[in-house]
């Protein structure tokens, strides 16, 4: 197989005929030996039902239907797991992205002997709150993490089956993709590219600031020795506060009043102290998140026309679910 097309479907029935057509229009451009893998990732609209439909008039589709909606990135690690290609194609279906990218991203990655070709945003969609809010959250992942990602990274991406096997190798189930992506190093290339504005994002303040914390407290272990530096701090602080208090006493007998300071001094150390140990407890629930070892998406259906080739094995992650043999109507 030379190049596998992988995409996640998640409210993708306005787009995915289209996305499907152009798709294979730009594949064909690049080889006849493709195939196009499409992981519902437990859409509530009629996503699987379109994908089926593909499936069974193109051979050259698969169809991975996930037991319920696992998130992006776990649906995105579970296609790439499953694909065969020397080449991967990564990018959404919500046609933001253009698949035609396809075609640059190989040319790059020819001319240039790279693993991996990548596109960065030329200018970042949105509303004013939108491009803030992600610039912000670049600049802060960025200064917390160990491994920094480029800002303005979109999912779409051209890879080497070598780098993808790679990036199989990570075994956590607590991550973000442009982590792993950074991580895992090889050479990689940005392309910057023009992202198409379909509406409104789907994430909203909360759920960016969730994605923050979780994307530095999967790679990162700066928050906790930031911990241990503001603590130094405050003991140094207050040991000369504490030192300035006995010298006016002993001294000049001066003994200050003013219970508010007290009181506000009371919550403020209080405040630093749960903020610390909020952070302390994160890790831990990682920790415990990771030693119980569950798979991070479990596939229902696996909808393919012929049967998955022994080679797959070596590139499968350790808890994958293991298909079946297909029957007459590609279902496992």
């Amino acid at each position: 197989m030379d190049l596998s097309i992988v995409t996640t479907l998640y409210a993708s029935a306005p787009h995915l005929e289209e996305f499907y057509a152009r798709t294979c229009a730009v594949a064909a451009r690049v080889t006849r030996d493709f195939e196009i893998i499409l992981v519902n990732d437990g859409s509530p609209d009629n996503s699987l039902e379109i994908a089926l439909s593909i499936y069974r008039k193109d051979p050259r589709v698969r169809v991975i239907d996930l037991s319920r909606n696992f998130g992006h990135h776990k649906a995105m690690m579970t296609g790439l797991i499953h694909a065969r290609g020397e080449l991967v194609f990564l990018l959404d279906s919500d046609l933001e992205e253009e698949p035609e990218l396809l075609e640059q991203f190989y040319q790059v990655l020819k001319a240039k002997d790279a693993d991996v070709v990548y596109g960065v945003q030329e200018k970042r969609k949105g509303r004013l709150f939108e491009r803030i809010s992600g610039t912000l959250f670049f600049k802060l992942f960025n200064f917390l993490s160990t491994y920094p990602i480029p800002p303005n990274l979109i999912t779409a991406r051209l890879m080497t089956g070598k780098y993808v096997s790679a990036l199989m190798q990570h075994e956590e189930r607590e991550f973000v993709m442009s982590g792993l992506w950074a991580v895992t190093g090889f050479n990689q290339i940005p392309i910057t590219v023009k992202k198409h504005d379909k509406g409104e994002s789907a994430y909203g303040l909360r759920r960016k600031l969730s994605h923050l914390v979780n994307a530095v407290t999967s790679f990162s272990g700066k928050p906790l020795v930031l911990i241990f530096y503001l603590g130094s701090i405050l003991i140094i602080i207050s040991s000369v506060a504490a030192l300035d208090l006995i010298i006016r006493r002993v001294f000049f007998g001066i003994m200050l009043q003013g219970w508010a300071s007290l009181i506000v001094s009371i919550w403020l150390l209080s405040g630093i102290t749960i903020f610390c140990l909020g952070v302390i407890a994160i890790y831990l629930s990682k920790i415990f998140i990771e030693v119980k070892r569950r798979p991070y998406t479990i596939i229902r259906e696996v909808y393919e026309t012929k049967e998955l080739p022994s080679s797959l094995d070596k590139r499968v992650f350790y808890d994958a679910p293991q298909e079946k043999q297909a029957d007459s109507d590609g279902r496992h």
